[in-house]
């Protein structure tokens, strides 16, 4: 009877609470996808209308945030407010662009400075935000919704029509042209030769533009990455340094009277964290740690007392709520992971020298110092084994030497150069210079160390992007190796634990090849070409892709970033079409980061890459007719060009029609890597395709990419019909120059009833041959199409 009324009187004060948990949950996740349904319809109303792009557009505005300047140009957002065509006002226009400005090559200083607040009349050439689409690789179209650009393009001329028309109430623009002034200074005040003096402009505000590709990938192998930014530890750091400051100031004379000392120090925390997360570009991290201030301040104000996961669930929810596209940014997670790491597992840490929480004062200073480094330590770890799924996910490798590295970094960089750099910054510039000087010195002891630690070779471990399933059976693995109280406890559990971290390392069957079958992935390179092909145990690259610039290319961007998410590491031969920049661009970018081991090409003598894998000891040799080889039951056959070819140091021909065309060749399928080669290739390659060369391709299905990206000096009647190709693709880029591929090509194989194939439509094609068939899918469409052979296909 007693346990009749226990259970019913439970039921009755229960299930009403459960009723009421579970519609909270339901309102909040329709208010959270209403949210975000409202969100996206606001970004995706502000695109630009497609029969505007490329047109000439005048549009008038103003710069509303940091421009990125260096000496090749500059890019900047540009709130529009009015836009005409031919003096005719256009409706519905993007209220938001993002403008690329790089001088004439005949007059490089034409360009003005562009500072925040500006306003200008352009002369803009626009299109809808594009960028290539590759696994692994930086999405820009989604960076683009994010940043709520509704179009991106160039700039032909521009005409200032006021200087910075910034008003008393746009704290916004306000701030930004407070970080422009800030990066003014720092340039200023800190020698045009130094070397780090982007770093110093990164850890005061947040601006990572002018850090050296070189330095980014030594503090991404050692692992400080996550310093070389505003980070939750500085914006902590000041606000504690802003508390304090009110605090000793508040407490003279009578003023604890009319408030506390407390509140006083809690609210002037939190301004402190508000104003230089703002002025830090207001970055996740940045983000983070100011909400949780602001929660610990509210708290003290109103007589509360929270948990320390209560405060990062408002921190959380108040980034979400902000910036419901937060999660698709790899500071997301490592940020409130890493939190949520420390919180969980240091619930319970004082039983590291056996001396329970709280009894800390009553130690000598010498164990409380060895107390503060264990807890150090342990902390250290905890974030390392912690952040291990979520780095390998996002980057692909993970540094072996971060906790050492870190060990030293974070104190030199959080409590010595750090707050060296926001004194000079903000301090006047007769002392403010002395202070920056200082802090880039300390800068570059550091970036010594770091340099000799990232020239280890074991100091940094690629694997590729884990499966969803092995982020999940590694995450249950870091709750059970960081768990908290004392480490001698649970120690099986924590082995285990780490056993379970380990999975994400595995690499999945699933894409393994059988021997005679072969995978073809087609990169969206842009108007360049690329081409990764797999076998059951090899790896062939064709080509490297456009360089971009100085100091960017292909290689860098999209390759070396595919290859790692995909857990390739070497290249059993690399091959080199011919000496065009979009061909050989990334080269020295892929030798750099990937292993390869071999190379053949259509190079002449004198080209810069045979000297770099002559330093390296990577054989290669020329590219002929004839040459043919097999990897696991897949031949490789050169077509072009003829063995009697040579180059000069100045040669006479067309490098096009040097190309270095390769078929990949298994029991169905004919796969045909062309190059640039034009006519005159061609019509060399026909008169090859005779006898036994062409009974070889009988009843094969037949994949052609479109010599020199559909150019109207390729792709003859003459090759379309010898080799009669079931599938046709191109390499292009957007809207490109070039106007690839030429539209008399594109009427060419649909007049053959040829199915033509571009990556700007279809982004990163990825074909896959077998005994059982073909596949092809396409990612920007996510499309999958299968095909099987066709036995009845007769001789060309």
């Amino acid at each position: 009877m007693t346990c009749s009324a226990a259970f019913l009187l439970c039921k009755k004060l229960l299930l009403p609470s459960y009723s009421a948990n579970l519609c909270a949950i339901l309102f909040f996740c329709v208010l959270g996808f209403a949210w975000n349904a409202h969100y996206a319809e606001g970004r995706l109303s502000n695109i630009l209308d497609s029969a505007l792009e490329g047109a000439e557009i005048s549009i008038e505005g103003r710069v509303n945030a940091l421009p990125q300047s260096n000496a090749s140009g500059a890019k900047f957002a540009f709130a529009v407010d009015r836009a005409f065509v031919r003096r005719e006002l256009v409706n519905d226009f993007p209220k938001q662009v993002y403008l690329s400005w790089q001088p004439a090559w005949r007059n490089p200083e034409a360009i003005p400075e562009v500072i925040p607040g500006q306003r200008w009349l352009f002369k803009v050439k626009l299109k809808r935000p594009y960028g290539s689409l590759n696994p692994h690789t930086f999405d820009f179209e989604r960076w683009s919704f994010h940043q709520n650009f509704g179009a991106s393009g160039s700039i032909k001329s521009g005409e200032l029509l006021k200087g910075k028309d910034i008003g008393l109430f746009e704290l916004a623009l306000g701030m930004e042209y407070r970080r422009w002034q800030l990066r003014k200074k720092i340039q200023n005040l800190l020698s045009p030769s130094a070397r780090y003096g982007g770093v110093i402009a990164a850890l005061v505000m947040g601006d990572q533009n002018a850090i050296d590709q070189e330095d980014w990938r030594v503090f991404n192998i050692t692992g400080i990455g996550h310093l070389i930014s505003i980070s939750g530890l500085h914006v902590t750091m000041l606000a504690g340094l802003g508390a304090g400051l009110a605090a000793f100031i508040w407490r003279r004379n009578t003023l604890p009277l009319f408030i506390p000392v407390t509140k006083v120090a809690a609210a002037s925390g939190f301004i402190t964290a508000f104003v230089y997360a703002w002025l830090a570009g207001f970055q996740i991290p940045a983000q983070r740690t100011m909400y949780m201030v602001g929660v610990v301040a509210f708290a003290l104000w109103s007589g509360r007392n929270p948990r320390s996961f209560d405060i990062w669930w408002w921190a959380l929810a108040f980034v979400l709520l902000i910036d419901p596209m937060a999660p698709y940014t790899p500071g997301f997670w490592l940020s409130f992971g890493a939190v949520a790491a420390i919180l969980f597992a240091m619930q319970d840490s004082g039983g590291l020298l056996g001396i329970p929480t709280g009894k800390e004062l009553e130690m000598h200073w010498q164990e409380r110092t060895q107390q503060a480094l264990l807890e150090a330590c342990r902390v250290q770890a905890v974030v390392t084994v912690a952040l291990l799924p979520l780095t390998l996910y996002w980057f692909y490798q993970v540094s072996v030497v971060s906790p050492l590295a870190n060990a030293f970094a974070i104190p030199l960089v959080s409590y010595i150069v750090t707050p060296l750099a926001i004194s000079g910054a903000l301090l006047p510039e007769f002392l403010g210079k002395w202070l920056l000087i200082a802090a880039h010195a300390s800068l570059e002891y550091l970036a010594i160390v770091l340099a000799w630690m990232a020239s280890w070779r074991w100091s940094v471990g690629h694997s590729h992007q884990p499966q969803w399933w092995a982020l999940v059976i590694s995450s249950i693995g870091v709750v059970l190796a960081i768990r908290p109280g004392p480490l001698a406890m649970h120690r099986k559990s924590r082995i285990f634990g780490l056993s379970l971290c380990a999975v994400v390392f595995i690499k999945p069957i699933e894409g393994k090849l059988p021997v005679g079958a072969f995978r073809a992935t087609v990169l969206d390179i842009g108007q360049g070409t690329a081409v990764l092909i797999e076998t059951k145990s090899k790896n062939l690259l064709y080509d490297t892709g456009p360089s971009q610039g100085k100091k960017e290319d292909a290689g860098q961007r999209v390759i070396v970033p595919f290859l790692r998410g995909r857990g390739i590491h070497s290249i059993d031969r690399m091959v080199i079409s011919h000496s065009d920049s979009d061909h050989i661009g990334g080269a020295a970018s892929v030798l750099k980061d990937i292993s390869v081991h071999s190379m053949m090409g259509s190079l002449p003598a004198n080209n810069p890459l045979l000297d770099n894998l002559n330093t390296r000891k990577i054989p290669s040799l020329p590219c002929r007719f004839g040459q043919s080889w097999v990897w696991d039951e897949v031949e490789f056959v050169i077509w072009h060009p003829d063995e009697q070819s040579y180059f000069t140091s100045n040669p006479s021909g067309k490098p096009n029609e040097m190309s270095c065309v390769l078929e990949v060749r298994s029991q169905d399928t004919s796969f045909w890597l062309t190059g640039d080669v034009e006519k005159q290739g061609e019509a060399e390659m026909v008169r090859r395709l005779t006898g036994q060369h062409l009974k070889n391709l009988e009843n094969k299905n037949l994949i052609l990419m479109a010599p020199h990206h559909g150019s109207k000096t390729s792709s003859s009647w003459d090759l379309l019909n010898k080799l009669s190709p079931d599938q046709a693709f191109a390499q292009n880029g957007y809207r490109n120059r070039y106007g690839h591929p030429h539209p008399t090509v594109t009427a060419r194989y649909e007049e053959l009833d040829i199915p033509f194939l571009q990556t700007p439509k279809t982004g990163t094609q990825v074909w896959e041959f077998s005994k059982k068939g073909w596949t092809l899918k396409t990612s920007r469409d996510q499309g999958l199409r299968i095909w099987h052979r066709r036995p009845d296909k007769s001789i060309r």
